[in-house]
């Protein structure tokens, strides 16, 4: 089984501008990412599809590929689908395609090989999960999802997600910018097209389970978290040193 790593880095982001190259120790961010995505026990290929040349010249600095796409992508999965399709284009062949968010700098390289194992049974698409921290709940930067009793994601929300009356904690976890997918169902998902849901709530995720499709959720005892806005990059700078 061979398996692509490919990092969607996009530098016009809502909440923070230029995010993939915001410096976390000496190094821009998505350089972390990638080190980390090359790390990882199940990588055949590391390749960062992003809009910008200073992103893509960051990306080969720390030992990947990178691919200028276009700039029209609504979602970064819509993105990481065109890098790949120009991948095969150039003979290469992949049997699974992950989907590493460009804003996951402490990212285990162990997890990547996590999310791959969540594939199968049917189900096309996997991501995974951590504890939700109680701080963590209402905060709309940290995505929450909330999961049935086979793994399987019931939804997704910036929201709040299933709070208790009693007062008890929420039955959500927060969920991680990272997804697996079989490689036929990177192209289905990409011609789904945007859904209601999707725009809604600003997550690609919710195309597929809007559509019927399930996606697995791997609940993993990890510190791992996303940079989206300015606090979380101060916040992940304390982290590195």
């Amino acid at each position: 089984m061979r398996v692509a790593i490919v990092i969607p880095a996009r530098y016009a982001s809502t909440r923070l501008p230029g995010k993939p190259l915001a410096d976390l120790a000496g190094k821009p961010m998505i350089a972390h990412v990638c080190e980390r995505a090359r790390a990882a026990p199940v990588a055949d290929a590391v390749v960062v599809a992003t809009d910008h040349e200073g992103i893509a010249l960051a990306a080969r600095a720390a030992g990947a590929r990178a691919l200028l796409t276009s700039p029209h992508h609504r979602s970064g999965t819509d993105r990481v689908a065109e890098a790949v399709e120009r991948l095969e284009g150039e003979g290469e062949d992949f049997d699974v395609i992950v989907n590493l968010q460009g804003d996951e700098p402490l990212i285990e390289p162990a997890l990547v090989a996590e999310v791959v194992e969540q594939l199968g049974d049917g189900v096309p698409m996997a991501t995974l999960a951590r504890s939700l921290r109680p701080e963590e709940a209402a905060n709309p930067a940290v995505v929450k999802v909330a999961v049935d009793r086979r793994g399987r994601a019931l939804f997704f929300s910036r929201a709040p997600i299933g709070g208790a009356r009693d007062g008890g904690d929420a039955a959500s976890f927060a969920h991680l910018g990272i997804y697996a997918f079989v490689r036929p169902f990177l192209t289905t998902f990409t011609q789904l097209g945007e859904s209601p849901l999707e725009r809604a709530e600003g997550l690609e995720q919710l195309r597929a389970l809007e559509h019927g499709y399930p996606i697995a959720v791997g609940v993993c005892a990890c510190e791992s978290e996303g940079v989206d806005t300015p606090e979380d990059l101060e916040r992940i700078r304390a982290r590195l040193g």
